[in-house]
């Protein structure tokens, strides 16, 4: 009772500390997909800024469904414009709400997972206690689960489907299939969220037919069921593929009625019988080797080896462990079965515990690392699984010391350190840029980034029709061209009221000296660590470590 005690106050704890940090807010930048693939796109359509519009949604091949991100960052956009438009808050939109509305709606939907492991712990013999804190202790929860990624959504409809398919009558002793509508829907919506929540969702649906198939009698009920499944996930399907048509066709007809209006008509009737599967779309673009090599090939073993263990830890080294050890009694037994009873009896008959938990662990994981493309994000969902495995008793109860110190160092990495200083950044531009002195005198911005991720432009807070700030992305630029832009841009300055700002980490800072330029004001924003661009070890420990793990803003001078 003790530690039950102990447990429940440290997991109120590190709720409140999820919380607070999303409204601190965390400062790490993840990967430019928690931008570009909802806040960005909707804070362009529903707030009329300057975004910028990544190939996904593009409408000729569109790959990313328009539901969810209207369902979440839309709706949190919608409510501070209105609230704005009303006079309830007079300076509702800005860098901090921008960033923190949807980060907040995803952070209250985080705690999903949390219900969903205090209800699956009985069923799979976890303590439920002890599963939470693994869960809210852990950095991908506190970091990833918190940021508007579309693994977030797909871990957060994984965990819906543990649930559904986990049911048990009151009783405890069998399954109550009931919620066979419920299933097809949050299937097909995982689907069009993201093609890959088939690889999740396989386990779940091969049990829960499982249960159905032992539990009735009839082959109508059985009939009945799967005819449920089936005729919600179209439905939802459905659903998805009319919002998407018309989201991405009235793009097309916008784009091209405003540069050939008398073509409209024609237009409309192109148009009419195109239908948007985004689905399909994702699945023929990333089912091409080339296009996945534009993204970054890996060998296929990283999800096992380096991504598993990035995310998750000992946990994942323990859960390997624990499955060689249970392939290995399975081999034996198997063999045994063959060879004195002549049969298989026993085999496949259903279980429940660790051996089904475990497979709702690899077997995503197998079939995700058949894709070259693999990052660490991907692994998200399978967070739930293996605190439920973990959570088992006497399991990683040794670990505790090293399991608490790498949440730490990941949190620290991750939620702070990341590409940390971009964000701080963004912020500080965008008062510059709206400080009262910029108000009187209109000014011209330019402001070049370079060796940072992608900058979302709707942090800027700009209007489309305001043309007085310019954004250059020049990602990782080579030193030449990095330098003919710089000089391009120096020579460009026409007006006395031009500003050019580049934004460049520490460890590249020495590459401005070469292009022959001069800088008025520097502002350094700390921390940052860029991981395509890392501080060398000697050169922290020479005493200029600051330097190293920050980010710079500086002015150019007009005088040059």
């Amino acid at each position: 009772a003790g530690a039950a005690m102990v447990a429940r106050a440290l997991w109120v704890l590190l709720a409140a500390l999820r919380a607070g940090w999303c409204l601190l807010p965390q400062s790490g930048y993840l990967h430019p997909d928690e931008f570009f693939q909802a806040p960005e796109v909707m804070a362009g359509d529903i707030l009329n800024l300057q975004v910028y519009y990544p190939w996904e949604f593009l409408s000729n091949s569109p790959c990313r469904t328009v539901v969810f991100p209207l369902m979440t960052s839309g709706v949190t956009y919608w409510v501070i414009k209105s609230l704005q438009q009303l006079d309830i808050c007079s300076s509702c939109i800005n860098s901090y709400t921008l960033l923190v509305s949807p980060r907040l709606l995803f952070t209250i939907f985080s705690f999903i997972l949390d219900y969903s492991v205090y209800r699956l712990a009985p069923f799979w013999g976890a303590d439920p206690w002890k599963a939470l804190v693994l869960l809210a202790g852990s950095y991908v929860t506190l970091v990833f689960y918190t940021r508007t990624f579309t693994n977030t959504l797909e871990g957060l409809l994984f965990a819906l489907l543990m649930v559904l398919v986990s049911s048990r009558k009151s009783s405890g002793r069998s399954a109550e299939p009931t919620s066979s509508s419920l299933i097809g829907v949050i299937t097909s919506a995982g689907f069009f969220n993201r093609p890959t929540f088939l690889a999740f969702a396989l386990m779940p649906l091969l049990y829960w037919a499982g249960l159905i198939v032992d539990s009735q009698k009839s082959i109508k009920t059985l009939i009945n069921h799967f005819l449920k499944f089936i005729l919600c996930a179209c439905f939802t399907a459905f659903v998805f593929i009319t919002a998407d048509t018309f989201y991405f066709t009235s793009m097309s007809l916008d784009n091209l009625y405003s540069t050939n209006k008398s073509s409209l008509i024609d237009v409309i009737v192109q148009l009419h019988d195109k239908m948007v599967v985004t689905p399909f779309n994702f699945l023929s673009y990333n089912l091409n080797p080339h296009n996945l090599a534009l993204h970054g090939s890996h060998p296929r073993v990283t999800h096992f080896t380096v991504n598993g263990v990035m995310l998750f830890g000992i946990l994942h080294i323990l859960a390997i462990s624990a499955g060689f050890k249970m392939l290995k009694k399975y081999v034996h037994q198997l063999v045994l079965v063959r060879w004195c009873c002549r049969g298989l009896p026993g085999l496949l008959v259903h279980s429940e515990g660790s051996p089904t938990l475990l497979l709702f662990y690899f077997v995503p994981l197998a079939f995700l690392s058949l894709f070259s493309h693999q990052e660490p994000r991907f692994l998200i969902p399978l967070i739930l699984p293996l605190v439920l495995f973990s959570a088992s008793p006497n399991r990683a109860v040794k670990w505790k010391l090293l399991v608490v110190l790498f949440n730490l160092l990941g949190a620290l990495l991750f939620g702070c350190l990341h590409q940390g200083g971009l964000i701080p950044c963004l912020f500080h531009l965008e008062q510059l840029i709206h400080s009262p002195a910029s108000s009187s005198h209109p000014r011209h911005y330019t402001l070049l980034f370079a060796h940072t991720y992608m900058p979302p432009r709707s942090l800027l807070n700009i209007k489309k029709t305001d043309m007085h700030v310019e954004v250059i992305d020049m990602a990782g630029a080579g030193e030449a061209a990095f330098c003919q832009t710089v000089q391009q841009q120096a020579s460009n300055f026409t007006c006395s009221d031009c500003h050019i700002f580049i934004i460049i980490p520490g460890t590249v800072r020495a590459t401005i000296t070469k292009c022959g330029v001069s800088f008025k004001n520097e502002t350094l924003i700390f921390p940052h660590l860029s991981m395509e661009d890392p501080p060398q070890i000697p050169v922290l420990a020479s005493g200029n470590w600051r330097s190293q793990l920050g980010l710079y803003i500086l002015e150019l001078n007009s005088d040059h």
